[in-house]
């Protein structure tokens, strides 16, 4: 399942939340499925990019947060329109994950269990948490704590990815 592509720009909150008003015609096919996350490419002149959103529902319109770093990896401002598509999301955890936190975490079946138990939005902040490091051997440094701290019985992000 996809939608057309269309152009869009950002707007703000009154929390200063960057978000993308979708279409309805765009969203109702997503929510009438019961997709509550999509995959989202994004195009702007020469650059494209593509992460995994959330569809927000506000007062019968939907939305999705396209932060900071998003728009400077595409190179736009907000009153900048660009091209978005969205796609069904078919990854297990609605976020790219990283193959070095994949490797680990199956090398450890212990945490692997332990990960799977957590709450969805737990399981896709910890692998952000993983993915925003460039690296991949600090990946892998990062995922083998992440697991020797989840069989600690550390469940707190701020403390997950600390050594003991």
């Amino acid at each position: 399942m996809q939608s057309p592509t269309f152009e869009i720009s950002i707007g703000t909150n009154m929390d200063g939340m960057h978000l993308i008003a979708i279409p309805m015609e765009i969203a109702k096919p997503f929510v009438e499925k019961k997709h509550k996350r999509v995959r989202v490419v994004a195009s702007f002149e020469d650059r494209s990019i593509e992460i995994y959103a959330a569809l927000l529902k506000r007062n019968n319109a939907y939305f999705m947060m396209f932060g900071k770093k998003n728009q400077k990896a595409l190179g736009i401002f907000p009153n900048d329109y660009f091209q978005l598509q969205l796609f069904e999301d078919t990854s297990k955890y609605g976020v790219a994950v990283p193959e070095e936190f994949d490797a680990v975490m199956l090398s450890d079946y212990d945490a692997y269990n332990i990960f799977e138990g957590l709450t969805d939005g737990k399981k896709r902040g910890i692998i952000y948490m993983i993915t925003r490091y460039k690296n991949s051997q600090t990946k892998i440094d990062k995922t083998l704590l992440l697991c020797e701290n989840l069989k600690r019985g550390i469940r707190d992000n701020k403390e997950l990815l600390k050594p003991f």
